[in-house]
């Protein structure tokens, strides 16, 4: 193995001057600007995903039905999902042709539509087509926001920066969750909820020519001479050498990059992803991290928060999923702090044990709470107080430790891919992820209705558990490592002793940098 990483740190071209500018501690104002202004995407993102939980409880007779039923809530909110998935198969493979930031765009435009048609609706069937416009934009920007920020950060920074993205995802869903509180005895006040996601979209369609494009994407095209006027930008406090040094090393991935699109055709290079070998373990891994993050159930607490809240007999039911996403909010800063200082792999392994916990606990709780209505939720029943009390704990415990790990890693999903097939794995990755939320929306209602509460938050454990496994077996710690060493790693196999073992010798090959520096 130690034979192994040697290997890998001899492939980079010229990593003693990679390294030169990952040493250099600084960060400018000009990168974090750049995050923000992105990761506006991610606000929507999460908006847009919240404020149906809200919006669903105070319809009641404004689409034509007296009240939704059951399916028709699951129609509104899975067109959403199917949307998003759409969006995210399409949004990868789009940007490598006309560059990220102009898919955000794109992304927006597709909010503002999709916002102002659900607004707007006076039946059934045309809030689900604003929800799938919605949608578009949603998986647009799930996909295309992460892969920016990734190719923009400073490998010492870049799981913390993409990480941002996340924060603005919660934040947009405590946002949509206090405005769903603010209008919930409003008439109509729906309509507000759903609209005011324009506003967001606008802001971010100004700001668009701020956004300078990613320096690989520049270099992709030729554009030799912005991309290192970006990144003196991103990197003001290197010298030039170090910054001319990590540009030819880019330029060399990238010449690959062209080299391959250039003799390939897009259909060889799609069933690359799947037979060559090192393309396969990548997206083995990032189909498998964002398939455990649906299907453990996470988002049948954004989508249906207040609908279980209100069964369950809590008076304010948009208000108590305030706690729930507020929660989410809370502890994914944690995440922002410690994601490159702990690692990817570690927080996930040390994190969703408490997930499993925290779903058992549910569980059992909705057995004990259901029991004199036979394990059924009947919306009007005076439930116990303390067990729906420690139903809102076991959620809040969950949601802790979902925000802490399973919520922000998967999204690191662009560093595990090489150049020249990063847009159509990032694609497929994302699509995986909404393709398990789309299963999940669509079925939790008649699952509880099926198997009764307690026995889908048991099953949901079940799938968390095995999840855990996953990251056990085939995650490696990607933290600290540039997106072309990390290509690298799955070279023969996971992994996962490669990428310590290079991260321990990257570690030395900083420390010698800095010490010449400092004495």
């Amino acid at each position: 193995m130690a034979a192994e990483s040697q290997e890998i740190l001899n492939n980079q071209p010229n990593s003693a001057a990679l390294t030169g500018v990952e040493a250099e501690d600084r960060v400018s104002w000009f990168i974090w600007i750049l995050v923000l202004a992105s990761s506006i995407s991610g606000l929507l993102f999460g908006y847009d995903t919240g404020v149906i939980s809200g919006a669903l409880v105070t319809i009641k007779g404004d689409l034509g039905p007296p009240e939704l039923s059951n399916i028709q809530k699951e129609l509104i909110t899975s067109a959403t999902t199917l949307g998003a998935l759409l969006g995210s198969l399409a949004g990868g493979i789009v940007s490598d042709f006309i560059g990220r930031k102009w898919v955000l765009g794109i992304a927006d435009l597709i909010f503002i539509a999709g916002a102002a048609g659900q607004a707007v609706s006076h039946t059934v069937a045309a809030m689900i087509g604003g929800r799938f416009v919605i949608g578009v934009g949603v998986g647009l920007a799930a996909c295309t926001v992460p892969l920016f920020i990734g190719e923009i950060s400073p490998t010492r920074l870049r799981g913390r920066m993409v990480t941002v993205n996340v924060v603005s995802i919660t934040l947009g869903q405590v946002i949509a969750y206090g405005i769903g509180a603010a209008f919930e005895s409003t008439p109509s006040g729906w309509r507000w909820m759903v609209g005011l996601g324009a506003l967001p979209a606008g802001l971010q369609l100004f700001m668009l020519p701020i956004l300078p494009e990613s320096p690989r994407i520049l270099l992709q095209q030729g554009k030799v001479d912005v991309a290192r006027a970006n990144m003196t930008k991103i990197y003001p406090y290197s010298s030039q050498e170090d910054i001319d040094a990590h540009v030819r090393l880019m330029e060399q991935s990238v010449k690959e990059s062209i080299r391959i699109t250039k003799t390939t055709t897009f259909s060889q290079r799609f069933r690359s992803i799947f037979t060559v070998p090192s393309n396969r373990r990548a997206l083995a891994v990032a189909c498998g991290l964002q398939a455990f993050q649906q299907l453990c159930g996470f988002n049948t607490l954004m989508y249906y928060s207040a609908t279980l809240f209100k069964s369950i007999g809590f008076n304010k039911p948009t208000a108590v999923g305030l706690i729930i996403s507020g929660t989410n909010f809370l502890f994914t800063l944690f995440a922002l702090k410690y994601i490159d200082i702990i690692g990817r792999r570690r927080i996930m392994i040390f994190s969703s044990p408490g997930m499993v916990f925290g779903l058992l606990l549910a569980s059992v709780s909705f057995f004990f709470l259901t029991r004199k209505t036979g394990g059924v939720l009947v919306d009007g029943t005076d439930y116990p107080r303390a067990w729906s009390s420690f139903v809102l704990f076991s959620m809040v415990f969950y949601v802790a430790s979902y925000a802490t790990g399973l919520g922000n890693v998967p999204w690191q999903q662009g560093e595990l891919f090489a150049l020249e097939v990063r847009g159509i794995g990032t694609s497929l990755a994302t699509a995986t992820n909404w393709s398990g939320n789309l299963l999940i929306g669509a079925t939790y209602l008649s699952l509880i209705h099926k198997i009764t509460a307690a026995g889908a938050f048991g099953f949901y454990a079940g799938l968390c558990f095995l999840g855990w496994t996953f990251c056990v077996f085939c995650y490696p710690e990607t933290a600290g490592l540039s997106l072309e060493e990390v290509t690298f790693i799955f070279k023969s196999d996971f992994g996962i002793h490669a990428a310590e073992r290079l991260r321990k010798e990257k570690v030395a090959l900083l420390s010698e940098h800095r010490s010449p520096e400092e004495t």
